[in-house]
């Protein structure tokens, strides 16, 4: 018996030392952590379960079958990140560079599919060179094994990618169809084809970090929602996003212990917005500032900044926000900002996450690089995604409201429950300048009489009691009291129902 027990500890050694002890030193050079080394930093200390640990490929081609490593270039199981069940794998760069064949595949098809079966998040931890070669169309059928169960998960369980390698090719399809992607600065890289192929058919000679790094995907293509510096980092990164997210579609998302009370006043607000219409501020400052000790996990920081998107806590409730942000292009909606906001909106809808919105948006970004990109039906997808979602949603003005981009912005009209405004909030057609200009354009050279027609306007429309008096906006609160009545306003929410006319699904503007 302690033969045959010791000779099951000798082959669990060979598959945790992977492609050998060389091949992990130089894993460990280039700055990386092994596959095994990477789950233990993402998972609670000694909550591992490992399957299919002697897994190896089925291959003789190519002498493929004098090359054989237990467990086949990935490491699968599940284990808990907070004492919460999550289902992971984890690539294998030390073996035949992480790449994916057969076997390979259907260990994480398995892991997927126990994912969805017990209602747990899937951490995709990736480090391929892609498909596997020597395998030919087997690999390729393994690859559309993963995305089609990539789409099945698709809003029952969230599914999270680290980007921690090499990722190209068909290996960066099924990253793109989870909720979340996190790269690693200067190691990390996602293209379809290479600089090499590049080269060859478009003669364009680019590197891989132009091409496909961590800067380019989170400032650029919005491909990725956030980059770090190391392994470490990432990994620690992806558990604090666990924390803030439901397991499943079918639970609630987690409430935690907080040491802030719902009653605080923030009367810092009350002088948070300039006396100038045109001068900006930190819409993120008046986010801290309302949520929970001050945490804010933002999402897709670099990339279209004139709108924010992230998750805080209310009273220890993960709750969605999104909020256009002055400081950047008068936080106006455009083309990058409506695409983001909207995917994020989908996402929170899905997992039963309810969304607060913060507005002070001058409308849609004119201009013909805007209309001839298609702003007309990026902006949709945002309206869409607000109209579609049928989770609370409160919204809160405070300052500028102008035109279709008040409608968008979770208005009361596409079914906002609770929508707020501060007294400092403008809701009109447009700005007094431009609407007075239109008005009365046949007095234009009266430069005294103009100015009196915009103050006039000003006084008119640029404050929130029109919309007030037409039950549009539920009550115009102080500044300081936001986080009280945002908290109490969801409160009253928490067991809302809504009821869709029967279909089998939208058909958003994509």
């Amino acid at each position: 018996m302690q033969e045959i027990i010791a000779a099951l500890d000798a082959r669990r050694d060979e598959a945790r030392l992977g492609g050998g002890q060389r091949r992990i030193d130089t894993q460990h050079g280039k700055g990386k952590l092994t596959a095994r080394e990477r789950l233990d930093v993402l998972l609670d200390p000694e909550s591992f379960e490992e399957y299919d640990m002697f897994v190896t490929h089925r291959t003789t081609e190519f002498e493929m079958d004098k090359q054989v490593v237990p467990g086949d270039g990935v490491v699968t199981g599940w284990g808990k990140v907070n004492g919460r069940l999550v289902y992971v794998f984890s690539q294998d760069f030390t073996v035949f560079g992480g790449s994916l064949s057969e076997t390979h595949a259907q260990k994480i098809c398995k892991i997927m599919d126990l994912a969805v079966q017990n209602g747990a998040p899937v951490i995709g931890l990736n480090d391929s060179g892609g498909a596997r070669i020597q395998e030919g169309v087997a690999s390729l059928g393994g690859y559309a094994e993963v995305f089609w169960r990539n789409v099945q998960a698709s809003g029952a369980v969230p599914q999270i990618s680290v980007i921690m390698g090499p990722c190209a090719g068909g290996a960066v399809y099924s990253p793109a169809m989870t909720d979340f992607i996190y790269m690693v600065r200067d190691t990390s890289y996602m293209f379809v084809t290479g600089p090499d192929v590049v080269k060859t058919v478009t003669n364009e000679v680019v590197t891989a970090e132009e091409l496909g790094g961590a800067s380019t995907h989170t400032q650029k293509s919005s491909v990725a929602d956030a980059a770090f510096d190391n392994d470490i980092e990432a990994l620690l990164e992806v558990r604090r996003l666990v924390d803030f997210l439901p397991l499943s579609a079918i639970v609630r998302p987690p409430k935690r212990r907080v040491n802030d009370s719902t009653d605080r006043r923030e009367m810092s607000l009350d002088s948070i917005i300039p006396d100038s219409a045109s001068k900006a501020y930190d819409m993120g400052e008046i986010i801290r500032k309302v949520a929970d000790e001050g945490e804010f996990l933002e999402i897709q920081r670099q990339h279209a900044a004139n709108i924010i998107t992230g998750f805080v806590r209310l009273d220890g409730e993960t709750i969605g926000v999104v909020a256009n942000q002055p400081m950047v292009l008068a936080g106006v909606l455009d083309i990058a900002s409506s695409k983001k906001a909207a995917r994020f909106v989908r996402f929170c809808d899905a997992f039963s996450i309810p969304i607060l919105t913060f507005v002070d948006v001058p409308g849609f970004l004119p201009g013909t690089a805007q209309e001839y990109g298609g702003i007309i039906k990026h902006g949709a997808k945002l309206l869409f995604a607000y109209a579609e979602a049928t989770v609370p949603k409160v919204t809160v003005i405070t300052r500028k409201a102008y035109g279709g981009a008040y409608d968008v912005m979770s208005s009361k009209h596409i079914r906002a429950d609770v929508n707020y405004a501060w007294p400092t909030a403008e809701i009109a057609v447009m700005g007094a300048k431009g609407a007075v200009e239109i008005l009365y354009r046949g007095e234009l050279g009266d430069k005294d009489k103009i100015a009196k027609r915009t103050e006039d306007y000003e006084t008119r429309f640029a404050n929130p009691f029109v919309a007030a008096e037409r039950g549009f906006i539920d009550d115009v609160i102080q500044p300081h009291g936001t986080r009280r009545r945002v908290i109490r306003a969801f409160e009253t929410l928490r067991n809302k129902r809504s009821t869709v006319p029967a279909k089998k699904h939208g058909n958003i503007p994509l």
